[in-house]
């Protein structure tokens, strides 16, 4: 996989036609949805089993919501287990067997991304993940959601091309374009960009936009948190983590049981 993995989603192409969606849900064989909302959906409709998603705006525009990757991801920081990781390629990827379920990253989170499975009987938080292990494997050469947009509405490269081709289109039709691309700098800058004909400030915090907007988020948590006793801190983590592992894998031996003892009795 290369370095610094990033898509780039330009609004000003995207008809919204949800083809991102679908693809996102093949490639991670994720399940089909119905139309009734999914217990932990909110109103941009990710969810559990929802990577993806298209906001569609007052003005008409249609834009895609999905983690954004960022350089330095609050997510990850604020996890006392390490279930959240950023990987050396770059894309921000989970570990569902360590996870303690405190959920943390979804508080962190300045754009409001990952969710939480409220419905499952072990769960876990999910959120997209770059198709990092399909494109580690080989299996595929970049995102679901990028090869099944028809209009190139979403682009896929290094960070540096994908900033490359943004100013490009930005200087070649000013007219078209806010002079801005949303990802480069704000906490830090992320992996996944955009360029639009909208402000596109809605999709994180408020605060974000205020002085400062541009610092990465690790360090002002880190800033908070170590006013509070480090051993105070550490051994709650370390007894949540423990207990919830332990309590994860009890649970999972039964399923495992129950549903063995099923085969057998049929």
């Amino acid at each position: 996989m290369i370095k610094q993995p990033c898509i780039l989603n330009d609004v000003t192409r995207c008809i919204g036609c949800e083809e991102c969606v679908a693809g996102c849900k093949r490639v991670n064989e994720l399940p089909v949805e119905d139309s009734a909302p999914r217990v932990g959906s909110s109103s941009d409709r990710l969810n559990a089993n929802r990577w993806t998603t298209i906001i569609r705006t007052e003005s008409g525009a249609t834009v895609r919501k999905q983690c954004r990757h960022c350089i330095e991801p609050a997510c990850v920081s604020v996890c006392p287990v390490g279930a959240l990781q950023k990987t050396a390629e770059g894309p921000v990827v989970y570990d569902s067997d360590i996870c303690m379920g405190c959920r943390y990253c979804m508080m962190a989170c300045p754009y409001g991304i990952p969710r939480y499975e409220w419905d499952s009987v072990v769960p876990r938080v999910r959120k997209c993940v770059m198709c990092y292990e399909k494109i580690l494997a080989g299996e595929i050469d970049k995102p679901g959601c990028v090869s099944a947009c028809p209009k190139e509405a979403t682009s896929f490269g290094t960070r540096d091309e994908m900033l490359a081709e943004a100013r490009r289109r930005i200087a070649a039709e000013p007219g078209r374009y806010i002079d801005h691309i949303w990802g480069e700098k704000e906490i830090g800058g992320s992996n996944v960009l955009y360029i639009s004909h909208v402000d596109l400030s809605f999709l994180a915090w408020q605060e974000l936009s205020q002085p400062g907007g541009d610092s990465p988020l690790p360090e002002r948590t880190w800033h908070a948190l170590r006013k509070v006793p480090a051993e105070f801190v550490g051994m709650g983590a370390l007894m949540t983590g423990v207990w919830w592992v332990v309590d994860r894998r009890i649970r999972r031996q039964k399923e495992s049981e129950l549903q063995g003892g099923g085969a057998d009795h049929e």
